[in-house]
């Protein structure tokens, strides 16, 4: 191409001129699709007779009926800028790109030693649609409040703090109830800071917790851990489901189609003594929580083939209840004992604080209640496995990246916030609860938070319901669309049957999300789900330290995160502290998921097709080899 050749066509779009005063050769239909671009200083007889125009060319082999169309609302500019040197009819300034977005447009990787894939014509008969400028607005972008704080503190806060937690704290004590929340809270908070890390690191795309790992150490590790993350999440969708429904039976008695399942317990043991007398406590009947629960999952499905759409609109709604639930609490605990109070319900008191101090580990029976001759025996342990679903919920905010305005800022923020905050009110709660009840009271009365609650027990009902019915919709919301995002990378083919293309709802994915809570709600025993939820996210935590902590050992030139309050050490910790809460709970659950993440992993090596992306060990790799072949004098690095 020579100096000064210009070829006009009937669109002709001038490019603004370069700040630095130089000017570049334009682009003619000749020319090859790799351009080479040299600069024309000013004054040049070649800058002086020519403008700075840039003439698209239709794509080869394009019919001349063929449909060319430019997008209308991304022109920009007045009448006059849209003038050319031959006259020819104005168009739409380019705006001035980076760098980056400059080589990827005009197709530069050449300068930087990348190959590149020769361009692809369009077929004949094919229809091209080209669209100059600015890309269309998106929907609207959510800030760190609503983007990240508030899903993530709806997902934490659930079944377990109203109708669990007191009992916590009757059967460990206060001390012990502090140490397991610590604990516990200590896990999600570090796992926290790795996510943090991974997220500000790129772009997140669909999957969350998924992609982060699979992209950090492989499509066979992001897969196995990815499905029992996805089961997990399944498995929570009944538990919730069984919240609700055991709620609303103790509020509403009556509606119960089955007899109540009445438990007379004789010699209750409390603070290690026997207490002479019996006492009588109702639980809802097993078949009722199976049929009401079969129910609800059944109606909640309706709601998720809505779309994502409808969830999203409501879901803002089922928090305010609960805040609201949550006041009430505080407001009876700090006004008890009313005038209509139960004798065990003491108000804030020194001597009953220190009564509950220590721990009470004793028997129960299937329900929970204190029962000598019982067949479950709870130890601090067990009770690791049963509250640590309360402090799950950190990946909500990840999840929908591609909503938020700041994901860089939003995410660290906004999860580590509502980790915090939600660590703090359970702390605070053990101090309360404590002080409130006698350990006897504590123990027997399933829902001691809305015996206390002000002005009337009917506000947490409501409260639990509408709490736990929307935890129980982002369950089996965004489960098939975790199962969907592991089938859309196509590494498994039997996973095919849930693929969905881009925009679309995954309706196979979210039928066999709903078969699995079903399955689940017919157990109906909420204290024997929970420890298997509590392996499946543990899993999914230790994966995404895992990923954080190899990546930062590595220093690979891709991980450069803007989060810069995160070190190696700290996710080796936290993954070291997921496998000794799993292995705290049960060895033999903790093996059993061990196994079966191994089964998932042995099948996708086996079956599984290759990633398209690279990973922490094949980084590894390189970085081993690059080091010896350094040691022995084959390669140096330049001088800088």
């Amino acid at each position: 191409m020579e100096n000064g050749g210009i070829e006009e066509a009937d669109d002709a779009l001038p490019v603004p001129t370069p700040l630095n005063g130089r000017r570049y050769r334009p682009v003619g239909s000749s020319d090859r699709a790799v351009i080479q671009m040299t600069s024309m200083e000013p004054g040049s007889s070649s800058a002086a007779s020519i403008e700075a125009v840039v003439t698209p060319q239709p794509p080869r082999n394009l019919k001349p009926d063929a449909n060319l169309t430019i997008d209308p609302s991304m022109r920009e500019g007045s009448p006059d800028d849209h003038a050319t040197s031959g006259g020819s009819q104005g168009d739409s300034k380019l705006e001035l790109f980076g760098f980056d977005s400059l080589v990827n447009i005009l197709g530069l990787k050449s300068m930087t030693g990348e190959q590149i894939q020769a361009p692809s014509s369009p077929r004949d008969g094919e229809d091209v649609a080209i669209t100059i400028g600015r890309p269309k607005e998106t929907g609207p972008k959510f800030g760190t409040m609503m983007g990240v704080f508030v899903p993530c503190l709806q997902n934490i806060l659930g079944i377990i703090y109203y109708i669990r937690f007191t009992w916590i704290v009757g059967m460990a004590g206060v001390w012990q109830s502090l140490v397991l929340v610590s604990f516990c809270g200590a896990c999600t908070f570090l796992t926290g800071i790795s996510l943090s890390a991974i997220a500000t690191n790129g772009a997140m795309k669909g999957g969350g917790p998924y992609y982060l790992i699979g992209r950090a150490l492989g499509p066979e590790v992001g897969v196995s851990i990815g499905l029992c993350f996805f089961l997990g999440n399944a498995v929570a969708g009944s538990m919730y489901v069984l919240g609700a429904v055991e709620t609303f039976l103790d509020a509403v008695p009556s509606a119960g189609l089955f007899q109540k399942s009445v438990t007379v317990v004789n010699n209750t043991l409390v603070n290690g003594t026997e207490t002479a007398g019996t006492s009588t406590i109702s639980t809802p009947s097993l078949h009722d929580l199976q049929v009401y629960g079969v129910i609800v999952t059944i109606l909640l499905c309706f709601i998720v083939f809505g779309g994502v759409k409808i969830i999203n609109k409501v879901a803002p709604a089922f928090l305010i209840p609960v805040l609201f639930s949550l006041l009430c609490i505080y407001l009876g605990v700090f006004i008890a004992p009313r005038h209509n109070a139960p004798k065990g319900i003491t108000g804030l008191s020194i001597t009953t604080f220190k009564d509950n101090w220590g721990s009470d580990y004793q028997r129960t029976n299937n329900a929970g209640v204190p029962d000598p001759s019982g067949s479950i025996y709870w130890d601090f342990n067990a009770l690791v496995g049963l509250f640590f679903p309360a402090v799950t919920g950190i990946m909500a905010g990840s999840n929908r990246s591609a909503s938020l305005k700041d994901t860089q800022r939003s995410i660290p923020i906004g999860t580590l916030s509502a980790t915090l905050t939600t660590t703090a009110m359970y702390l605070f709660s053990v101090l309360l609860f404590g002080a409130l009840a006698t350990r006897e009271e504590l123990l027997t009365d399933r829902l001691l938070t809305a015996t206390v609650a002000w002005p009337a027990p009917a506000v947490i009902y409501i409260g639990i319901i509408l709490s736990t019915l929307g935890a129980a919709l982002q369950s089996l919301t965004g489960a098939p669309r975790l199962l969907a995002a592991i089938a859309n990378d196509d590494i498994l083919p039997v996973l095919n049957y849930f693929k969905v293309s881009e925009g679309s709802e995954p309706h196979a994915a979210t039928l066999f999300t709903a078969f699995i809570c079903v399955c689940c709600v017919v157990i109906g025993n909420l204290d024997l789900i929970t420890p298997t939820i509590t392996m499946f996210f543990l899993l999914c935590y230790a994966g995404v330290n895992l990923s954080c902590f190899l990546l930062d050992l590595l220093d690979a030139p891709s991980w450069r995160p803007r989060w810069k309050f995160h070190h190696w050490s700290l996710s080796l910790v936290g993954a070291l502290l997921c496998v000794v809460i799993m292995f705290l709970i049960s060895w033999s659950f903790t093996v059993v998921s061990l196994a079966l993440a191994s089964l998932i992993y042995y099948y996708v090596s086996i079956k599984g097709k290759a990633g398209d992306w690279g990973d922490g060990f094949k980084s590894a790799y390189f970085q081993l080899a690059l080091r010896s072949l350094r040691s022995l004098g084959g390669i140096k690095p330049s001088p800088s």
